[in-house]
């Protein structure tokens, strides 16, 4: 299926990337990375090159000191390995809502490289995204050269997650193994939030979380439920045991009923195999998943994000730490207005209440300074802490207040109590 003329090596894919081109990358862990290494060592022969991508997962050298002039890295989310170039200025940061991104990057940019990552082509021609849809699949039909990493070890996985073989100008063959993201730890703070949390997920709720010990702590607590559906931007392994018990079987939903439903994929080998040729698993575009009106077609969304700030008018801060950029919006708020447009829905922002051991309260009387408010404070729902869950609509300012200097840790509350009174003259005892 994949004609000769099409297939080059790594080296060969790569030169067709000339001085000036905006070159997308397929996202996380759907990384193509024998393209992206083979892109690292052509850098010093590039001028006026733009990279964009969001979570990036391999080596990331063109956001390295030494590429800075011949390759400016666009983020789109800020992950770990951009962190310090975006920093001290020698990338970008674009401020987007995840499902917002297909339509930008092909839209308002004209991206001349998309470098994606594929399974191999079945017999009639069609090559899965695997783990990662998301941005990947608008921006290969759209840019002027798609080059295509194929990799058996990449899951062919269902839905709209298919290009025909003709839609790719370049392959290169590359069988090695996919990016993997261990579990986190869970302690016991955080199973203490994600028992919280499930106290305000009903049976036949319909789920999204994000990664990491958090999500994992709330699903944990899940296994008395019944009837759980996913419609997610992306899960992990935690979500396997659920599927595999029947207590997530998707059979509540109203939209796409029976699968469960994804952009992309982060996780071990385990969950790579179990969504392999899997058609109770949907793999969609973005702009599909995490449209809000998408999303709210399901009855009882429950949607679950954390953030690293919450002051005491319930603004939700979850992207940077004052002035430092520390990651992206992404699906947060497509899913907390999606879950808050649901029949019966639930959305909440689950936080431990401190951070460095203890010594500084993320419940706050004022965002620092220079943070951007990620979630407004009209469009909260739930705050979930390890001491309890507050659900801020409809609550007047010195009421929301009240409420979540109850939800924040005993060291803090007296500070915070001090500040209410300042603010809203009125005795907080």
């Amino acid at each position: 299926m994949i004609t000769k003329e099409k297939l080059v090596t790594a080296e060969e894919a790569i030169r067709k990337i000339k001085s000036g081109d905006k070159i997308v990358i397929g996202h996380a862990c759907g990384e193509p990375q024998m393209l992206t290494k083979a892109l690292s060592h052509r850098i010093s022969e590039l001028k006026d090159v733009t990279t964009l991508h969001m979570v990036g997962m391999g080596e990331s050298a063109y956001c390295r000191e030494e590429a800075t002039d011949h390759v400016r890295h666009c983020s789109l989310f800020v992950g770990g390995r951009e962190r310090k170039a975006v920093a001290e200025g020698r990338a970008d940061y674009v401020p987007i809502y995840f499902s917002e991104i297909p339509g930008y990057l092909c839209k308002k940019l004209k991206v001349d490289v998309a470098l994606i990552q594929v399974s191999p082509p079945d017999k009639h021609g069609y090559v899965s995204l695997g783990i990662s849809v998301d941005y990947t699949l608008a921006v290969a039909k759209s840019a002027e050269i798609t080059i295509a990493q194929v990799n058996e070890q990449m899951p062919r996985t269902h839905g709209d997650s298919f290009l025909h073989v003709s839609d790719i100008d370049v392959f290169v063959i590359g069988n090695e193994p996919i990016i993997e993201l261990p579990q986190g730890k869970i302690s016991e703070i955080d199973m203490t939030i994600g028992k919280h949390c499930a106290d305000l997920i009903d049976n036949g709720a319909v789920l999204q979380l994000g990664i990491g010990s958090l999500p994992d702590a709330v699903l944990s607590s899940l296994f008395d439920k019944k009837d759980l559906g996913l419609h997610t931007e992306m899960f992990s392994d935690g979500a396997i045991p659920l599927i595999e018990q029947g207590i997530i079987n998707n059979r509540s939903k109203k939209l796409l009923p029976g699968k469960s439903v994804a952009s992309f994929l982060m996780g071990s080998r385990a969950l790579y195999n179990y969504v392999d040729d899997n058609p109770a698993v949907y793999m969609g575009p973005v702009d599909f998943v995490n449209d809000p009106y998408v999303i709210s077609q399901n009855d009882h969304v429950v949607s679950i994000n954390s953030c690293v700030q919450v002051d005491l008018f319930g603004q939700v801060c979850s992207t940077s730490v004052g002035l430092k950029q520390i990651s992206g919006v992404g699906g947060q708020v497509d899913f907390v207005r999606g879950a808050n447009l649901s029949k019966n829905g639930v959305s909440i922002i689950a936080i431990a209440s401190t951070a460095k051991d203890g010594t500084v309260s993320k419940i706050v009387p004022y965002l620092d300074e220079g943070a951007a408010v990620t979630t407004n404070r009209y469009d909260v729902m739930y705050i979930v802490t390890e001491f309890g869950s507050v659900n801020l609509q409809g609550l007047s300012l010195k009421d929301r207040a009240r409420a979540l200097i109850d939800l924040a840790h005993p060291d803090f509350r007296e500070s915070l109590a001090e500040e209410y009174e300042r603010r809203f003259k009125h005795s907080f005892y």
